[in-house]
């Protein structure tokens, strides 16, 4: 009998362990859209940099911001991979449990214009007068950023172009190859894809149009933040090592990388995808908002029309995460 209880008890100790792990170490994550834009985060899974960390990541995709923000809110996901202007639109509704950034991913609009016709040559901004575009959804980063890049060239929408709205963001290219308007922005590989298939030729990055911005960051609601800080941690340092593996190698190596996350798209189009978004300098090296970029956002939301109540940078960002996980 006492050899019955050690060998229950011992069993006992070395399932508790593994059946809790699973679960506690599981992190949600909902990414605005699936593009060679967020790399360090699909190096960080294929090469089991999160497992190194003793984390796993359950990924799905919002197909948008707002959608990948009510998944946050709503608890169906830990972590939101989107546009921080969502986090001004949530606090500024006076929630309590407000969604916070704690990483910044990417530092540049990474949609590349696409032309239904050959403009390689002869691109300017101005070949956008009197045309229709699909750059996003209204409120969303991509059209607002968008929309200021066109002003600073003397462009003013609805008055020498138009943004076309009623398109859904994740359903833009469909609609662009069926006729929809006469440019659209689209994300890597789709973008590469759709110029490698002859259906239009990409004429811009509107990266380098619009600047430097806290265009796509990690976002989690306060409480998730102050209750799973280790997991936050270990997320953030499992980034970085993606980041730092791109920063080390080919365009090819990386794609090598990823190809597990883009089934149907060649690794050359993927090699080609990171060396347009490394060319432009879309990746966030260090993880950290700046106060500059918020207020550059701030800026571009208020021109639109969109911001709801301006904010200061504690009140949005918290890099203290960051800190102390590097």
């Amino acid at each position: 009998m006492k050899k019955l209880i050690t060998c229950f008890i011992a069993l006992i100790l070395l399932i508790v362990p593994f059946s809790g792990c699973g679960e506690e170490d599981t992190i949600s994550v909902n990414e605005v859209t699936h593009s060679v834009f967020y790399a360090p985060m699909y190096v960080a899974m294929e090469k089991g940099y999160f497992e190194e960390e003793n984390v796993s990541i359950s990924l799905t995709n919002g197909g948008g911001a707002d959608k990948v923000m009510t998944a946050v809110v709503s608890g169906d996901a830990d972590i939101g991979l989107c546009g921080p202007e969502t986090v001004i639109y949530v606090r500024a509704q006076g929630k309590l449990d407000a969604p916070k950034v704690f990483a910044q991913l990417t530092q540049k609009d990474g949609a590349f214009l696409i032309s239904r016709t050959n403009e390689k040559e002869n691109f300017s901004l101005n070949n956008l007068k009197n045309k229709d575009i699909l750059a996003g959804r209204e409120g969303g980063v991509p059209a607002m950023s968008f929309e200021y890049a066109m002003k600073e060239a003397g462009l003013t929408r609805n008055v020498d172009y138009t943004l076309n709205f009623g398109v859904q963001f994740n359903m833009m290219t469909p609609a662009f190859e069926s006729g929809t308007s006469d440019y659209v922005t689209m994300f890597e590989p789709s973008a590469s894809e759709f110029e490698k298939a002859g259906k239009g030729y990409i004429v811009a990055s509107m990266g380098e149009l619009s600047g430097e911005l806290p265009y796509t960051s990690f976002i989690a609601l306060d409480s998730f933040l102050k209750d799973n800080e280790e997991k936050a941690l270990a997320f953030i340092r499992a980034i970085k090592k993606g980041y730092d593996f791109i920063a080390n190698n080919t365009d090819l190596a990386v794609a090598q990388a990823i190809k597990g996350q883009f089934a149907g798209t060649s690794v050359e189009s993927l090699a080609i995808s990171v060396k347009n978004y490394r060319a432009i300098g879309a990746w966030k090296a260090d993880l950290k908002a700046t106060e500059t970029s918020f207020t550059r956002l701030q800026n571009i939301m208020e021109f639109a029309g969109e911001l709801p109540v301006r904010f200061s940078f504690s009140e949005l960002v918290d890099n203290s995460l960051v800190d102390k996980a590097l």
